[in-house]
């Protein structure tokens, strides 16, 4: 005979809900008498951070070095869209804040390869005019990654660019 066990969720999908009205009456009182928005509970802001802290760890995740940027910037966007969060149209805030936290890191990942793009792209340009730092150190000497790498990301990148140019011209003529 086996025993089930039964999957304990770290987030009360239920106590999140409930916590969630009780936030958006308080907001909805506030601003009909004028007052500023109140504070965020604390249950929903540490439901919020567990949220973003569990999806980091998730593969698709894991293996990035400004993870700790991707959570903030996830929190920061549940923070800054719950009151879009309507209960009469779903009752399952964990998967609305979990949506908000997955494209909010999507476009961390994104704003970073543009920044890695732009420094390997004037690195590159540097070596190949025998470029220097303003100490006069050889620039080659300083990159940590290998030539190879360096040269496929931009190329990837570049390529990503054309394509993105290419679908957005038509998108336009349609």
């Amino acid at each position: 005979m086996t025993i089930k066990r039964q999957k304990k969720n770290y987030i009360n999908n239920k106590d999140l809900f409930e916590a969630l009205v009780n936030y958006k009456k308080l907001c909805i009182e506030a601003e009909n008498s004028g007052e500023e928005k109140p504070i965020v509970t604390k249950y929903i802001g540490e439901s919020i951070y567990q949220i973003a802290t569990r999806l980091s760890t998730k593969p698709n995740f894991s293996g990035y070095t400004f993870k700790e940027d991707m959570v903030m910037d996830g929190i920061e966007n549940c923070l800054q869209y719950m009151h879009n969060f309507d209960p009469e149209k779903t009752q399952n805030p964990f998967a609305y804040f979990t949506q908000i936290i997955w494209y909010a890191f999507l476009r961390r990942i994104a704003k970073e390869k543009k920044q890695m793009y732009i420094r390997y792209k004037s690195s590159h340009e540097m070596i190949s005019m025998g470029g220097t730092y303003a100490g006069g150190e050889d620039i080659a000497m300083h990159l940590n990654m290998s030539a190879d790498y360096i040269n496929n990301f931009i190329e990837d990148y570049e390529r990503k660019l054309v394509k993105k140019k290419k679908i957005d011209a038509s998108i336009d003529e349609d």
